[in-house]
């Protein structure tokens, strides 16, 4: 590897992943697709995963290759061996990046599923903690998110209605709003409904137990393992959260593990990223966008929207997101400072 490569922003290229429930809309957000009848529900911005679970990615490794400049060809985890603490900051250097983040496209619904809590995921081996959120695109009208149980819901009634095919009814639905963020910790059990688009940020598993898969044959179900992960003393999931009318900048989620920021930018205008404590993730959903040092005349990296872009912390410090012409409107996910 080139020893002598600065820290620069890093452009990634996505990896794809077929699902049964997938479509074809990421091609609306610039994404070149693998040719039709492929049914693409996943495309993984940022990951950084030496295996992943035979249940989703498919148990092979998943990490995220580098699209732009010297390193181009190279893994985000070659970036982080080579520049340690100018890459993470305050945060451990020399492990896999701490975020996954995606772009999903449910023309079906997704399963009814759940994430491994931390109690489970410490006592279980191969079971990995995932917290994530999802900020929803678009959605089709009349679209649905599940998210949570119904006051009352039981283990075992909802054991009762997994067999007899009426859990949906025990779940919270609410309509899936563009521009609405839904934080899902782990615990909660979720589904994503048929027509919506997201992007999801969310610790680094793909560990996932579905309880329900709305009557589509040969996919595992794993219901003893998510019956041990629900939380039906505090069924109800977070309410959504977006960007303020009339507002510049808002704090969509925090959690132990990331945050995530919206932004709108005016054509023109810069945002300081202004965080060296560690890397920022930055997803542009719309308009167009350089990021650089503003007070020196080095090269900028510039993004389209739909593209999603790593920004080492040495390079927080000093970069801005200059939006293009029209605007630009980003979401900005980081590592809680320690």
């Amino acid at each position: 590897m080139a020893a002598g490569v600065e820290p620069y922003p890093l452009i990634l290229r996505p990896i794809f992943f077929e699902k049964v429930w997938g479509g074809r809309a990421l091609e609306r957000l610039g994404k070149k697709l693998p040719p039709p009848p492929a049914k693409i529900g996943e495309s993984w911005e940022v990951a950084d995963m030496g295996s992943t679970s035979t249940s989703g990615a498919g148990g092979g490794a998943a990490r995220s290759t580098i699209d732009n400049g010297a390193l181009a060809g190279r893994t985000l985890a070659d970036a982080a061996a080579l520049w340690g603490e100018r890459m993470m900051g305050e945060h451990p250097a020399g492990g896999a990046f701490p975020l996954l983040v995606k772009f999903l496209d449910a023309s079906e619904n997704l399963s009814v599923q759940v994430h491994p809590s931390p109690e489970f995921a410490r006592c279980n081996a191969g079971a990995n903690l995932k917290t994530e959120c999802w900020y929803i695109l678009s959605a089709a009208p009349g679209a649905k998110i599940y998210k949570g149980l119904r006051p009352g819901v039981t283990a075992d009634s909802f054991a009762a209605h997994i067999r007899d095919g009426t859990v949906a009814a025990d779940m919270v639905a609410v309509p899936a709003v563009p521009g609405e963020c839904h934080n899902l910790p782990s615990g909660a059990v979720h589904a994503l409904g048929a027509g919506v688009v997201v992007a999801e940020v969310q610790t680094p598993s793909d560990t996932t137990y579905r309880v329900f898969d709305w009557g589509r044959a040969g996919r595992e179900l794993h219901i003893p393992q998510a019956l041990a992960c629900i939380d039906f003393a505090n069924p109800a999931a977070p309410a959504a959260t977006r960007l303020p009318t009339g507002a510049a900048s808002a704090r969509l989620v925090t959690t132990e593990f990331f945050t995530l920021d919206e932004h709108a930018i005016e054509s023109g205008d810069a945002l300081p990223i202004g965080d060296a404590t560690g890397p920022a993730v930055v997803v542009l959903l719309s308009g167009s966008a350089s990021i650089g040092d503003l007070l020196t005349a080095g090269p900028r990296t510039e993004l389209q929207a739909g593209q999603t872009c790593v920004i080492p912390a040495f390079n927080a410090a000093w970069d801005s997101i200059l939006a293009g012409p029209g605007g630009a409107r980003v979401l900005i996910a980081r590592l809680p400072v320690r």
